[in-house]
């Protein structure tokens, strides 16, 4: 566990050490060794590149990363729930479907999900990043499994005799026995929207629009032949795992529990 702790860590570290450094540094010095304290600086020069556009993909992300995550997670929920608690036609079909769909990798749907959205006319939108990303079929998965083993058919029989509403029921009572797998699901609906990286880039064409990944991958094929742009991206990747790190903290206790109650049963 400590090896695989260091292999994990490493990385991070020198992010960090990287990040102190000014632009002579971060090449003249060993990389796992601090040198001169240059971190704030390296921070107001962050800020003021581009009129502070690095705050802007910032904001961008956690756009497309908090309401993405949150409404992809509600209809992984309630679509894992539909599939556990009701008996209809045509629904192995569907759960087939979903578990096929987990193994096409996201970059083979990205250039058929940009050519959808050019003919709708939803290319370089935010709208256009966001409505593809509620469509996450391993979410729906982890609600069916959540629903399975953590709401029993005898409660919603119970509130259908009291007289409650499909919806009722759901929204009074199955949704708080799924919230930890809620949780899970949105903790991994969050950092895999945060990484997003290929259909943004393909979507969006305003600088303006775009989330951290892309805005940091150009100025690092920028930083080629613009001085210093190398040390900037560093400490612009440094900054950008941070929204990460709150969330993951935040929610671990809810994380491990719902990992713990969605193992039980498939």
């Amino acid at each position: 566990m400590i090896a695989v702790g260091l292999y994990f860590l490493a990385p991070v570290y020198w992010l960090i050490v990287a990040s102190t450094k000014s632009t002579g540094d971060l090449f003249s010095t060993p990389g796992f060794l601090f040198a001169e304290f240059n971190l704030w600086q390296n921070l107001v020069e962050l800020s003021q590149r581009e009129n502070g556009i690095f705050w802007r993909w910032m904001f961008n992300s956690l756009i497309y990363s908090g309401l993405g995550s949150v409404l992809m997670t509600f209809i992984s929920v309630i679509s894992g729930y539909a599939l556990a608690m009701y008996r209809f036609r045509g629904r192995n079909v569907v759960l087939a479907a979903v578990i096929g769909s987990m193994l096409v990798p996201q970059t083979v749907l990205a250039q058929p999900t940009y050519t959808l959205l050019v003919n709708i006319g939803l290319n370089n939108t935010m709208l256009g990043v966001l409505l593809p990303s509620l469509v996450y079929p391993f979410g729906v998965m982890l609600g069916y499994i959540y629903a399975q083993s953590s709401v029993p058919q005898e409660l919603l029989e119970a509130a259908r005799m009291d007289g409650a509403s499909e919806w009722r029921a759901f929204f009074s009572i199955a949704l708080k026995l799924l919230s930890p797998g809620a949780v899970t699901i949105l903790l991994f609906a969050f950092i895999g929207s945060w990484n997003n990286f290929m259909l943004p880039l393909l979507v969006l064409n305003d600088t303006r629009l775009q989330p951290v990944t892309v805005g940091l991958s150009g100025w690092s094929q920028a930083a080629i032949t613009v001085p210093g742009l190398q040390t900037l991206v560093i400490v612009g990747a440094l900054v950008s795992i941070i929204p990460i790190v709150i969330v993951f903290v935040s929610l671990q206790r809810y994380w491990r529990a719902g990992l713990a109650a969605g193992g039980l049963k498939l």
